[in-house]
């Protein structure tokens, strides 16, 4: 049974976070404010939570090739992946807001041969994800975000 999520009541990154605020800038100004940050674009996320079962929402730097969505699952180079990773391996459904634009989608894995091509389009948008790579022994996945 597939279950009707309430895409319009997500759960936010937690109160004074860096993420909220981005978050809160992002949708107040319907991505007119946050799509561009820090030198590097980025897009609001929004998975299914593996538990919760409800929508979560998160900013994340993107890429774009072939007409999708590319993120980066890196968490900083921390051993574990981020929560939004482990909510999508769960559920593909998800919600981006790419500038003013929602749309809905399904996530998944870049196999080996995509993370390869990928990985150097990503680092050319966020140069620390190799450092984050050598902090830790997973190898970070890449989403590909297909628009639905």
């Amino acid at each position: 049974m597939t279950t009707e999520i309430d895409w319009e009541h997500p759960t936010d990154p937690r109160p004074g976070s860096w993420q909220l605020d981005h978050v809160r800038l992002y949708v107040g100004s319907n991505g007119a404010e946050g799509h561009h940050w820090n030198g590097t674009q980025t897009l609001l996320l929004t998975t299914v939570g593996r538990v919760s079962g409800n929508p979560v929402r998160t900013p994340l730097i993107y890429g774009e090739a072939d007409g999708r969505y590319l993120v980066v699952a890196s968490k900083g180079g921390a051993d574990e992946a981020p929560l939004w990773y482990r909510n999508l391996t769960a559920d593909p459904r998800v919600r981006v807001q790419v500038g003013s634009e929602v749309r809905q989608g399904t996530a998944r894995t870049a196999t080996p041969e995509e993370r390869a091509a990928y990985w150097p389009l990503m680092v050319g948008h966020w140069p620390a994800y190799d450092e984050y790579q050598a902090k830790t022994d997973r190898e970070i996945p890449i989403v590909v975000i297909e628009p639905v």
